[in-house]
């Protein structure tokens, strides 16, 4: 018996030892968890598959380190609590980890709130809506790409997360880096804050190259913007967001990548469709939209098309936008913006235009901003005028919305 005991007591001490190992960034969590124990907190430190047989729960900072690729098995739903603040509940794939999730039409990954009342098997609840907002945090993604940093830095925090968490970086020199995939993808009723102005995006990629997947991604009902490009290289497609309390697509730092065939929906507290910032360092890069749809919202208080502001850069190409109130616009906020304009650095081509009530002309909705104590903008002709040779009134064009017959968006009858 005394022989039998002492190794009980050893293999005790090992599974204590190894279950409440930790840093600052939260416990390890075992790679091969009993289904029953499907609670995710803390680190993933090795390759981890995610089954949709149980409900997955996502408590507080969750990190896939360096080295670890997380897979999440189609039909998969991840559940997320709220957390608070710098505890938020979050799942980041840090700088050379890897995220496989491939979902399929018939069975997307869910990312959902703790609140959600969905159930296996399904693609929806029936307890929450569009207006349920900042319920968890949502998903980030970190790479290797460049990105055009304040100071011309290699490496950034991400918003969102503290900076005592290195996990956090993202910034690098390598465009084509692969941070896995993305495919049929639904991240829904996020965006908790960490601090005043610091939200978390519903889908953030930072620095992400060319080397990663993503495609048929849908945002849903987040507090700050839907999804947020900060630099990288890495091509989007068929994305599609809906009802997020700031802006539905946001550029930032040079992304350099494509966007295509991809929807923008306003609810009714949201502001701009489109927000682009240029390069914050002496890098350049060049984005470019095309295919895309933007539906307004005639109730939101804000509520416009897009706005181009910090040396945006890029091309505007086959834009449709429909829903939208008289005074939306699409503006150049500086001359920052119009230089990069006038040089060719930024253009638009193949906008049509659902004309609001009020509104004459496509063209009209382009301006510049020329509010009290603002310097003149240095176009002329004026940006409207401009715009008339790429903007036309119709009710056709952008996006093709039967690849998002899939969505939750498209359920609820968004669009």
């Amino acid at each position: 018996m005394k022989k039998f005991f002492l190794p009980l007591i050893a293999i005790f001490a090992l599974v204590l030892s190894v279950s409440c190992s930790s840093n600052d960034d939260g416990p390890i969590i075992d790679p091969d968890p009993d289904p029953v124990n499907n609670k995710l907190s803390g680190q993933i430190t090795s390759d981890m598959t995610l089954t949709n047989d149980v409900i997955w729960e996502l408590d507080g900072r969750v990190t896939v380190t360096s080295g670890a690729t997380l897979t999440i098995n189609e039909g998969t739903i991840i559940k997320a609590y709220a957390g608070q603040e710098a505890s938020a509940a979050v799942l980041i794939i840090a700088r050379g980890a890897k995220i496989e999730a491939n979902g399929t039409a018939d069975k997307p990954i869910i990312f959902t709130s703790i609140a959600d009342n969905i159930a296996l098997g399904q693609k929806s609840g029936t307890n929450l809506t569009e207006n349920d907002r900042g319920l968890w945090g949502g998903v980030i993604i970190l790479g290797k790409a460049k990105a055009s940093l304040s100071g011309d830095a290699l490496e950034n925090q991400i918003e969102g997360i503290p900076a005592s968490d290195t996990n956090g970086l993202y910034g690098g020199s390598d465009n084509a880096d692969d941070s896995g995939t993305l495919n049929y993808v639904s991240i829904r009723h996020g965006g908790t804050s960490i601090g005043d102005g610091n939200e978390i995006n519903g889908l953030t990629l930072g620095a992400v190259g060319t080397g990663t997947s993503i495609s048929n991604i849908e945002v849903v009902a987040n507090v700050d913007d839907g999804i947020e490009w900060f630099g990288g290289s890495v091509n989007v497609s068929n994305a599609i967001v809906w009802a997020c309390g700031d802006d539905a697509l946001d550029i930032d730092e040079a992304y350099s990548g494509t966007i295509s065939n991809s929807v923008a929906i306003l609810g009714n507290v949201s502001d701009h469709a489109l927000e682009i910032d240029g390069p914050a360092g002496s890098l350049e890069g060049r984005f470019t939209l095309d295919g895309i749809t933007l539906i307004g919202n005639t109730t939101t208080e804000n509520g416009e098309y897009a706005d181009l502001r910090d040396r945006a850069m890029g091309t505007l190409k086959n834009i449709y936008a429909v829903g939208f109130k008289a005074d939306s616009d699409v503006e150049l906020d500086n001359n920052a913006v119009a230089q990069n304009f006038l040089d060719g650095k930024l253009s638009f081509s193949n906008w049509t235009v659902s004309l609001p009530s009020g509104v004459a002309n496509a063209n009209d909705i382009f301006v510049e901003k020329t509010g009290e104590g603002e310097t003149p903008i240095i176009l002329n002709p004026s940006f409207t005028e401009r715009a008339a040779s790429w903007a036309n009134s119709g009710n056709s064009g952008g996006a093709n919305l039967s690849n998002f017959t899939w969505t939750y968006t498209q359920s609820k009858g968004a669009f």
